[in-house]
C-alpha cells in the first residue's frame, strides 16, 4: 500500500465510522477501486487500527460529557453501566443468532461457511445502505420538531436500542450509530443523550470486534515471520493516527447536524450511496 492508499481508507474510516453512513461499506467500495484485496493480511490489519484510531476519537471527543452525565455520582454511574450492559447484551444475543440462522440456513451448503464472505457481498451492501437511509429519514422527519426528554434510555429503551445495534453486525452498509441514534430518537430520547449513549456503547462494542479481527489475522499469519508482521505495522499505525483526527472532524460533523435537526439528510446519502453500490455492482465492480 502506498501512502496516499492509506491516509484515504483512514480518512474514509475514520468518518464513515462515526457518521451514520455505513463505514464498513465505504472502505470496501474503496478498496476495491483501489485494486486492493480487502482479505489481504495487511489490509486485515489496517482495519484494525483504523477502528482502534476511531475508538480513541470517540473516547477524547465524548470524555467530557461522559464525565459529567455517567460519573456524577455512584448512582448514576451504576445505573448508566446497567443501561450499556442491557444494550449490549441484547446486541450480543441478536448479533449471535442472526449469525447462526444465515450460516445455517442461508449458506447452507457452502464448506466452512462464515458470515464474512458475505462481507464483500454488493448487492448485499446497497440493500443495507437503503434500509439504514430510509430509517435514518423516517426518525430525523418524525422527531424533527421533537426536542426529545434529557435522560438516558431505561432499561427497556436500551434493550430496544441494543436490539437495533444487533441487526447491524452481520451486514456491512447498516451503519451501527445511524440505527441506535435513529431508534433512540424514535424513543423520545434528546439527540445530545442518544448521541452520547449510542457512542458509549460503541467503545464497548469495538474491542471485541478489534479483537477477533487481530485473532483473525494472527491465525492466517501463523506460518510467516514476526518480521512480515513488524512491517505491517508501521503503516497500519499511521493509518490509525489519520483516522483518529478524521473521527474528531466525523463527530464534530454529526453533533452539528443532529442538534439543528438536519439527521435526516444522512439518510438521503446512504440512499444515494445504495445507488451507486448497485450500479458499480450491475457495470460488473
Amino acid at each position: 500500500m502506498t501512502l496516499l492508499q492509506i491516509m484515504t481508507l483512514a480518512a474514509i474510516q475514520g468518518a464513515a465510522e462515526l457518521l451514520p453512513v455505513s463505514s464498513s461499506a465505504h472502505v470496501i467500495v474503496a478498496e476495491k477501486l483501489m485494486g486492493l484485496d480487502p482479505t489481504a493480511p495487511e489490509m486485515t490489519l489496517l482495519l484494525v487500527m483504523l477502528h482502534t484510531g476511531t475508538m480513541f476519537a470517540v473516547i477524547v471527543y465524548f470524555w467530557k460529557s461522559w464525565k459529567e452525565g455517567f460519573f456524577s455520582s455512584r448512582a448514576v454511574f451504576w445505573g448508566a453501566m446497567k443501561q450499556i450492559f442491557a444494550a449490549t447484551l441484547v446486541t450480543g444475543i441478536v448479533g449471535l443468532l442472526l449469525k447462526f440462522l444465515i450460516e445455517k440456513f442461508f449458506m447452507k451448503g457452502l464448506q466452512h461457511a462464515e458470515i464474512e464472505m458475505l462481507f464483500g457481498n454488493m448487492s448485499l451492501i446497497s440493500a443495507a445502505l437503503a434500509v439504514a437511509g430510509i430509517f435514518i429519514i423516517y426518525s430525523g422527519i418524525r422527531t424533527r420538531a421533537s426536542t426529545g426528554s434529557e435522560r438516558m434510555p431505561d432499561l427497556k429503551e436500551s434493550g430496544y436500542v441494543g436490539a437495533v445495534q444487533g441487526l447491524c453486525l452481520p451486514f456491512r452498509g447498516f451503519s451501527r450509530s445511524g440505527a441506535t441514534i435513529s431508534m433512540g430518537l424514535l424513543l423520545g430520547i434528546s439527540r445530545r443523550k442518544i448521541e452520547e449513549f449510542s457512542f458509549a456503547l460503541a467503545v464497548v462494542l469495538t474491542p471485541p470486534v478489534i479483537a477477533r479481527e487481530a485473532f483473525r489475522l494472527l491465525k492466517d499469519q501463523q506460518d510467516s515471520s514476526m518480521a512480515n508482521l513488524a512491517s505491517m505495522l508501521m503503516p497500519s499505525m499511521l493509518g490509525m493516527v489519520f483516522s483518529f483526527f478524521a473521527g474528531l472532524l466525523a463527530l464534530k460533523w454529526l453533533s452539528s447536524w443532529l442538534e439543528a435537526g438536519r439527521w435526516h439528510f444522512f439518510g438521503m446519502y446512504c440512499l444515494a450511496a445504495s445507488a451507486l453500490v448497485f450500479a458499480l455492482h450491475q457495470g460488473g465492480f
